[in-house]
């Protein structure tokens, strides 16, 4: 194999040739033919005939087959593009959201190995029991069932041997064909492909470090304490290793599994609610939220409540993104298409080919589409998703919290219906708004903040005298200026003020004389009434009428004040 025969290509490791190989493959299925000539990749297919002939384009739900025969690295890629609407067509979103993380379980004898490796003791010395059959298995690791010395069933999550180094290669060779999209093809100008790598390399690197996800467990368990129909497993930190997580087992069946008879046999109402607010408190209130609620990692439990799984992948939001992706929820669930236009333009960033006309447009229609909608059809997840999706046709760059609230709102929204099929999402959110906005205030005057707005006014103090002097050096020297923008039109609008005001204090002294003249007997009357008060009152009601059409109708209109009026006044 030629290594860089083009000047443009990109420079193949032998030790990664089958990886490229793999990878080419693909690229040519899905369209991407010129590409793979240009970027040197056809060179380490040389002699594979099969793989280079012409295929007729593939259905989505090939690629998300495709995707799984390619590793855990292209497994976890698939679910983080099924998260992209704005440059994905909705049918590969679905089948990509669909895309399962599931793969044959690893020999037994690998698992006590890396436990004995991890832990320090032998298997036999931390659990009294240890099922040997993994309850779930999946590209990242397997979960076997245990129960500790002391009694306590646990549940105990073995990271799968090697799977960290070929991750790691993967992400390697895919950043190097990231970067070559995003300088060769219009679309990684428009998508930034290499952000977005940057961003899915941090995601699955953090899953693979168990500790992270113990962290996770606890800061959840914590956040929704308060709920008392949610469950969230507790980790058991001395048993917790970057590869082995041990944590409580919980007693139950997927959400999936659920039987339409198990269903009349709970508050299914209760739960969906419960759960839709323990999600709205987690990412509008704590800022901190399960990003992966698909009904597979969500458990119908023993005792009819609901269980929270797989805490690998959370997402973080700053108080700035909280307060716009509250405004723009209850925008939504309003159907008020220009705030949720306003807020969706404001999350993003503007490209150079913003169409702000188009982009409003297309929102409005959606809104008003999902506001006609029956409430089997509504669903606020596909809402957003939908959203992000035209706003990034019309030139926006949305933030990836954006797509990951879609995402997990649609989730939720799954969730909610297989518990109560008439479970209606804008109504709960418009129940507990008042209920968020409240926790946001409590936690805006936490002693944290009060703590910090107290250093902020001492920064402030301290610094008060010398912005003091600054100013009085500057008038001192003659340079102190002020920027007074359109003065005449200024000065004409405080001199009508003033008049305005001087004629207002004039018609109120007519009016308090004219009612204590009421009260004086004189011989000249109008209408049985003393006249001098009369003609007071006469005169008040005058001024008034003239001021109120003066106003209306010779005011000067308001006028924008331009750039070019602007003066700068010698002080």
């Amino acid at each position: 194999m030629k290594q860089g025969s083009q000047s443009m290509g990109i420079k193949i490791s032998p030790d990664n040739l089958k990886r490229y190989k793999d990878i080419a493959w693909l690229l040519l299925k899905y369209g991407n033919s010129d590409l793979v000539k240009y970027a040197g990749i056809d060179q380490a297919m040389l002699g594979d005939s099969a793989v280079l002939a012409p295929e007729a384009p593939a259905k989505a739900t090939e690629l998300a087959a495709d995707l799984e025969k390619l590793g855990p690295a292209f497994v976890k890629l698939g679910q983080l593009l099924s998260t992209r609407p704005d440059f994905l067509p909705p049918i590969y979103i679905e089948a990509l959201s669909r895309l399962q993380d599931h793969c044959e379980p690893f020999s037994f004898v690998e698992v006590e190995k890396t436990i004995v490796n991890e832990l320090g003791v032998r298997l036999s010395k931390a659990f009294s029991q240890f099922n040997q059959v993994p309850v779930a298995a999946a590209s990242l690791g397997q979960i076997h069932h245990a129960v500790m010395r002391d009694g306590r069933e646990v549940a105990v999550k073995v990271q799968r041997p090697g799977i960290r180094e070929s991750i790691i290669q993967d992400l390697q060779i895919l950043a190097d064909i990231a970067d070559f999209y995003d300088a060769h093809t219009e679309a990684g100008k428009r998508y930034e492909y290499g952000l977005m790598l940057e961003e899915f390399s941090k995601s699955i690197l953090a899953e693979l470090d168990y500790r992270k996800e113990a962290h996770n467990l606890e800061t959840m368990k914590h956040n929704l304490s308060s709920f008392e129909l949610i469950v969230v497993p507790a980790p058991i930190n001395d048993f917790t290793t970057s590869k082995v997580l041990t944590m409580e087992f919980i007693q139950g069946k997927k959400i999936t599994n659920v039987t339409a008879l198990e269903l009349l046999e709970i508050n299914g109402e209760a739960l969906a609610e419960q759960a839709f607010e323990a999600y709205l408190k987690q990412i509008l209130v704590d800022g901190f939220f399960h990003a992966d609620p698909h009904p597979g990692n969500v458990l119908l439990t023993n005792d009819k409540k609901i269980g929270l799984l797989d805490l690998g992948m959370v997402a973080h939001l700053t108080p700035s993104m909280q307060g716009k992706l509250l405004q723009l929820i209850l925008a939504i669930s309003e159907g008020r298409s220009d705030a949720v236009a306003d807020t969706a333009i404001d999350i993003g960033t503007r490209r150079s080919n913003f169409d702000e006309a188009a982009c409003r447009k297309q929102i409005a229609a959606l809104v008003q589409a999902h506001v006609g909608s029956n409430i089997d059809q509504m669903q606020i997840g596909i809402v957003v998703l939908n959203i992000t999706r035209s706003a990034g046709d019309c030139g926006i760059r949305v933030p990836s919290e954006l797509t990951m609230l879609g995402k997990t709102l649609l989730n939720l929204d799954q969730v909610g219906r297989t518990l109560y099929p008439a479970f209606d999402p804008n109504a709960s959110v418009r129940r507990h708004a008042a209920h968020i906005m409240q926790q946001r205030m409590f936690k805006d005057i936490s002693p944290g903040h009060m703590f910090t707005s107290i250093l902020e006014a001492k920064n402030f103090a301290e610094k008060f005298p010398s912005h003091i002097n600054k100013i009085l050096d500057l008038a001192a020297n003659n340079k102190l200026s002020v920027k007074v923008i359109d003065e005449p039109l200024l000065v004409d609008g405080f001199q009508k003020l003033a008049n305005r005001i001087s004629l207002s204090l004039i018609l109120a002294a007519l009016i308090v004389g004219a009612a204590l003249l009421m009260q004086v007997s004189t011989s000249f009357t109008i209408f049985g009434y003393p006249g001098l008060a009369i003609l007071c009152f006469i005169a008040a009601a005058g001024g008034g009428i003239a001021l109120a059409i003066e106003i209306a109708f010779y005011d000067q209109r308001p006028q924008k004040f331009g750039s070019d009026a602007s003066v700068k006044h010698k002080q």
